[in-house]
C-alpha cells in the first residue's frame, strides 16, 4: 500500500520522536515515501539520529500501524495541518523549531490575521483577573483572536471571557489533543471546541508532561503578533512565553504590579528588563501595526459624515491613518494654521477627535 508524504510525515510524528529527528529523516531522503520503502539498513544508516529512535522507527513501521493511526484520528474527528500543506500558519512556518504536524479540533483560527496571547500565572490574583478580563474584552471588541494555553488561572479566564464575548479564542495544548488538561477544563475545552481552535503538535495519547509544556509555549508566541503576560513569578512558565515572542521579534506587554507580590515579580522583572508596560488598550495599539489599522477601519466605519462639513470629514479622513500634528494636517487642507486649530478644537469638541499630545490629533 502507497502512502503520500503528508501521512507518513504524520505517522513518524505519532511515534513522538521529535520535531528535529523528522526534520533529519526529511532531509535524508528525497521524499518520504522513498523513506518509507527503504530497507532497514539505509535506516539504520541515516545521520543526525540516535539508534534507539531509529530502531523505534523501524519497529512501527507498518501498515498495520498506520492504518490504526489514521482510523485513530478519523474516528476523533481531528483535523491535521502539516508543514507540507498550504493552510500551514504562516506564523510558525519560519520558526527554528516549527512544528511539523499540528493536530487541530474545532474550528481553524490558526491563520486569522490579528491574533494577541494572554498567559500569567496559574494562581491569579484579584488583580490579575480584574486585568485579564478587562483587555481581553477589549481585544475581542476590536476582532481580535486571543490565544493562550488553557492552564488554570489566568489562561482560563482569557478564554472564558473571549467566549463569553462572542470572540475567537484558540487554545495551545501541552499534551495530546486526546488529553484534557487540568481535567477541572473538560467544559471549557468542549466549549473551545465547539467556539473556538484547541491545536497542539503532541500526537495522540502524549500526557501532560512538564517539559512539554515550555515547547508549546512557542507556538503560542509564533500564533501572535504580541504577548500579554498578565501576572508572572520570578520563575514561570509565562516568562518562557515572553522570551519566545522576544526571539521571534513579537512585542511583550507586562502588567506592572505590586513590587510586594510574588505574582508581579515577573512581570516587574519584565518591565525592567524591556518590555512594554501595559496600562490602557492604546499601549498595544501603538506598537501593532495591524491593530492600529483594524483600530482606525473601524473607527472610521462608525463615522456618520453627515454630521460634519466637507473640511471637517477632509480633517477626519487625513486622521484615518493615524494621528498628525496639527501644521501637516492645515498643510494637506490647504489652511491657515490657527483656522484648522479652531477647526480642530470644534471637532474635538464634537467628540469626533482627540488630542493625543501637544497639537498631535487621532480619531476618538
Amino acid at each position: 500500500m502507497d502512502f503520500t508524504s503528508r501521512e507518513i510525515l504524520i505517522w513518524l510524528n505519532s511515534l513522538g520522536i521529535g520535531n528535529s529527528n523528522i526534520k533529519n529523516v526529511v532531509e535524508g531522503f528525497s521524499d518520504l515515501p522513498e523513506f518509507w520503502a527503504s530497507d532497514s539498513k539505509q535506516i539504520r544508516a541515516m545521520k543526525g539520529i540516535r539508534d534507539e529512535v531509529k530502531e523505534k522507527i523501524l519497529y512501527n513501521r507498518n501498515i498495520d500501524n498506520i492504518k490504526s493511526l489514521f482510523m485513530n484520528i478519523e474516528k476523533q474527528n481531528i483535523d491535521i495541518v502539516t508543514i507540507f500543506d498550504e493552510e500551514y500558519p504562516t506564523g510558525l512556518r519560519y520558526l527554528n523549531d516549527s512544528p511539523q504536524v499540528l493536530y487541530i479540533k474545532g474550528n481553524n483560527f490558526l491563520n486569522n490575521s490579528i491574533a494577541i496571547a494572554i498567559v500569567g500565572s496559574r494562581k491569579a490574583t484579584s488583580y490579575g483577573k480584574w486585568a485579564c478580563e478587562k483587555f481581553t474584552k477589549e481585544l475581542v471588541e476590536l476582532g481580535v483572536t486571543i490565544i493562550s494555553g488553557l492552564a488554570s488561572g489566568i489562561d482560563t479566564i482569557a478564554h472564558k471571557t473571549t467566549l463569553e464575548n462572542d470572540g475567537k479564542t484558540i487554545a495551545v495544548l501541552g499534551n495530546g489533543i486526546d488529553n484534557i488538561y487540568p481535567k477541572r477544563n473538560l467544559s471549557l475545552y468542549k466549549e473551545i471546541e465547539r467556539e473556538g481552535t484547541i491545536v497542539t503538535e503532541f500526537p495522540l495519547g502524549t500526557p501532560p508532561l512538564a517539559y512539554n509544556f515550555p515547547q508549546r509555549n512557542r507556538i503560542i508566541s509564533g500564533l501572535s503578533k504580541g504577548v500579554i503576560i498578565i501576572e508572572a513569578q520570578e520563575k514561570s512558565g509565562s516568562l518562557i512565553t515572553a522570551h519566545h515572542a522576544l526571539d521571534q521579534g513579537k512585542d511583550v506587554f507586562a502588567l506592572p504590579g505590586n513590587i510586594n507580590s510574588i505574582f508581579s515579580g515577573g512581570t516587574n522583572k519584565l518591565i525592567k528588563d524591556g518590555a512594554k508596560p501595559l496600562l490602557t488598550m492604546d499601549d498595544i495599539i501603538e506598537e501593532i501595526y495591524e491593530l492600529k489599522q483594524m483600530v482606525m477601519v473601524n473607527k472610521s466605519n462608525k463615522i456618520d459624515y453627515s454630521n460634519y462639513s466637507e473640511t471637517e470629514t477632509k480633517i477626519i479622513r487625513i486622521l484615518e491613518s493615524g494621528p498628525v500634528h496639527t501644521d501637516i494636517i492645515a498643510y494637506k487642507i490647504g489652511m491657515d494654521i490657527q483656522v484648522a486649530t479652531s477647526l480642530l478644537t470644534v471637532l474635538e469638541l464634537k467628540g469626533a477627535i482627540r488630542e493625543l499630545s501637544s497639537r498631535v490629533f487621532t480619531i476618538s
